[in-house]
């Protein structure tokens, strides 16, 4: 059996390792989004060499928004009272991120919009 210190070392381990993949996973997916958010020239031959990536990259976004509101409104452990700060802090990151979201898509409608008049056919 093991030892309240080891315990301790063992759920400590486990964090970490949580913060360091949770911080991989906002790495990859700023590195995906970069040139999307800071392009200044918005046309389709600029978008077209990124499309992809930044479709992978709002694709970790919604997946991490979901995650972000299982987490906000179905904790998993019902036993303990979530702090204020807790609570207050996912639900600031929660409106980020969906402010991020809406940010990017319209970027890309803004694109293809521009490229597309209104009254044309989409061949």
């Amino acid at each position: 059996m093991l030892g309240a210190v080891e315990a301790v070392k063992i759920s400590s381990l486990k964090k970490g390792t949580r913060i360091v993949l949770f911080l991989l996973v906002w790495a990859v997916t700023a590195w995906l989004l970069y040139p999307l958010a800071v392009m200044d020239n918005v046309d389709i031959n600029n978008v077209k060499n990124y499309f992809y990536r930044s479709a992978a990259g709002i694709i970790l976004m919604i997946l991490m928004f979901g995650k972000t509101i299982i987490d906000l409104l179905f904790p998993q452990d019902l036993s303990r009272k979530k702090s204020f700060l807790y609570v207050s802090f996912l639900t600031v990151y929660t409106v980020a991120l969906i402010v991020g979201i809406i940010f990017l898509v319209l970027r890309i409608l803004a694109v293809y919009l521009k490229n597309n008049p209104i009254g044309s056919t989409i061949s």
